[in-house]
């Protein structure tokens, strides 16, 4: 599966999570990677709920989000964030783009906690470099987290 998310972004906000930490390419790889998946899972349920309620078109409220922040106060890119969220779920539904926004945010607040406890792992094994492993070893262990 190719990964929809930009590196970029997902590099700055491992950055801002590693306190001075290097980050090498795989880490915001394996994150982006990690941050698709997740948004593809969360589409899907809020396609369930719109189902639900008898409608096509996801809104923030599928996401379980009341208020929707604003978009330009983001790292990760709302088109790419789209296409995520259409990944897995039927082609006659529509995402609202507040509905982007909003998965945005839950996106980029889930990659904030994956990416501080990376940092978290990579100081913990002694190392100036956050990789791709860190990340691996978070999802081992995210029921300690």
């Amino acid at each position: 599966m190719s990964v929809e998310l930009p590196f970029a972004p997902v590099d700055a906000v491992i950055r801002r999570n590693a306190d001075g930490l290097r980050v090498s390419a795989g880490a915001a790889e394996e994150l982006a990677r990690r941050i698709q998946e997740r948004g593809a899972t969360l589409a899907t349920a809020a396609a369930e709920e719109a189902t639900r309620d008898g409608r096509k078109t996801l809104m923030p409220s599928d996401f379980g989000v009341e208020a929707v922040p604003d978009k330009d106060g983001l790292e990760l890119p709302v088109a790419p964030v789209d296409r995520i969220a259409r990944l897995d779920i039927d082609d006659d539904y529509r995402v609202a783009m507040d509905a982007r926004v909003a998965l945005a945010d839950i996106l980029e607040s889930f990659a904030d906690d994956v990416a501080a406890a990376a940092a978290d792992l990579a100081r913990h094994a002694d190392r100036r470099t956050v990789k791709a492993a860190d990340v691996e070893t978070y999802f081992e262990l995210a029921q300690y987290y």
